[in-house]
């Protein structure tokens, strides 16, 4: 499955984080994205993503990375998920939980990192901290 990711900075001193309320990653804290849809491209589905689960309206940057996110069970591979991560900006609106997320929440970088358990997501914001403000973390 295709899936598009926001860090979506507000300044170089604030940065969103959505707390799932679905699977993958049920319950932790994590960036702002979901599945492309069929016939979406990834800005395309990116944006309606964002606008669903935060109500933010964002200008999307430059792509950070990909990753891959590959469950797997005793019997094998349950899910793969291909990430592809994109830098945002904060247009308009006021960031709330909706659709699938249960909180959401602007932290600075430093405590943003202490919330995120899987290491692919800190990996994807010290990069787009870097590659977007030449700050590293």
């Amino acid at each position: 499955m295709v899936g598009v990711g926001a860090v979506i900075w507000r300044g170089p001193e604030n940065l969103l984080l959505v707390q799932r309320g679905q699977p993958p990653r049920h319950g932790e804290w994590s960036l702002p994205g979901g599945r492309v849809e069929p016939g979406e491209t990834l800005r395309e589905g990116l944006i309606r993503e964002i606008a669903e689960e935060t109500g933010l309206t964002v200008r999307i940057g430059d792509l950070i990375d990909v990753a891959d996110l590959i469950e797997r069970e005793v019997e094998g591979v349950s899910s793969h998920y291909v990430l592809i991560d994109f830098t945002c900006h904060r247009e308009s609106g006021e960031a709330r939980p909706a659709s699938d997320v249960i909180a959401c929440q602007w932290l600075d970088p430093v405590e943003a990192l202490k919330c995120v358990s899987w290491e692919e997501t800190r990996r994807i914001i010290r990069r787009s901290a870097l590659l977007t403000w030449n700050i590293e973390f």
